[in-house]
């Protein structure tokens, strides 16, 4: 029987998750690319096995409780069951707490909190049966307050609450869970930000550069490569931490 993990990433299409399968699959896991349309993750499942790894791609919506069941009964019908969980799927709906909608407020809690529990309660079953596992949420220093997104920087710090709290509960299975705090990260995501508030992505990138210590703009790759860390098994003493990976001390 094989022994390769199987990692499941959420909202894998594009962008950081896109950047965390392709690396997953480096460190030498078999890769279920989610997103809420599977033909969406075709490039990078492409990219994945172009490479020599293994992956397949999975649509689903990961606020629907059904569809989450089935997402994960498809992973471990066809690569193993999923030991390793990458909830990144996420959306924004910015605006100032006067514009904003219920339904802006809602779909935004829905993607990401509700999104994140489903994926961890249907997954972890099957971490508890292997004796190990690894749950990486991807939270954001907008958890920290930002103008024009209650509702994202709400659903960012709940996602550290409930890394806390699985780490807590699932520790003394051999199960470890963290979060990951990214600031500016060079994504399709900041560029359409980039586009809403009218400013050139170029000007924009460099702003949020100039802003950091380290006087950069993040890239995917840098988020992978802190999801790689958690995700190994030297990992096994960290858990219910907070990364902020944002060039710097200050969010």
């Amino acid at each position: 029987m094989s022994t390769q993990k199987v990692a499941i990433v959420t909202g894998a299409a594009r962008g950081i998750g896109a950047a965390v399968a392709r690396r997953l699959a480096e460190d030498g896991m078999a890769i279920a690319v989610l997103d809420l349309n599977g033909q969406a993750c075709a490039d990078t499942v492409e990219s994945i096995t172009a490479a020599g790894g293994k992956a397949i791609a999975v649509g689903c919506d990961v606020a629907d409780e059904k569809q989450v069941a089935a997402a994960v009964d498809t992973v471990t019908e066809q690569l193993g069951a999923p030991t390793v969980l990458v909830n990144n799927a996420g959306v924004i709906r910015d605006n100032l707490l006067f514009k904003m909608s219920v339904d802006d407020w809602d779909t935004v809690m829905a993607v990401h909190l509700r999104g994140a529990f489903l994926m961890s309660r249907a997954c972890q079953r099957h971490m508890l049966d292997a004796g190990w596992g690894r749950i990486v949420n991807l939270s954001s220093t907008s958890a920290l307050g930002n103008r024009g997104q209650a509702n994202y920087s709400a659903a960012k710090a709940g996602m550290q609450g409930l890394t806390k709290t699985l780490a807590l509960e699932l520790g003394r299975f051999g199960v470890t869970a963290n979060a990951i705090a990214p600031g500016f990260i060079e994504t399709e995501m900041t560029r359409e930000t980039s586009e809403r508030i009218g400013v050139p992505f170029d000007d924009f990138i460099a702003a949020c550069a100039a802003d950091t210590a380290v006087q950069l703009a993040g890239q995917p790759d840098d988020i992978a490569n802190a999801v790689s860390f958690f995700a190994d098994e030297r990992a096994r003493y960290v858990s219910g931490q907070v990364l902020y990976v944002a060039g710097g001390p200050k969010a």
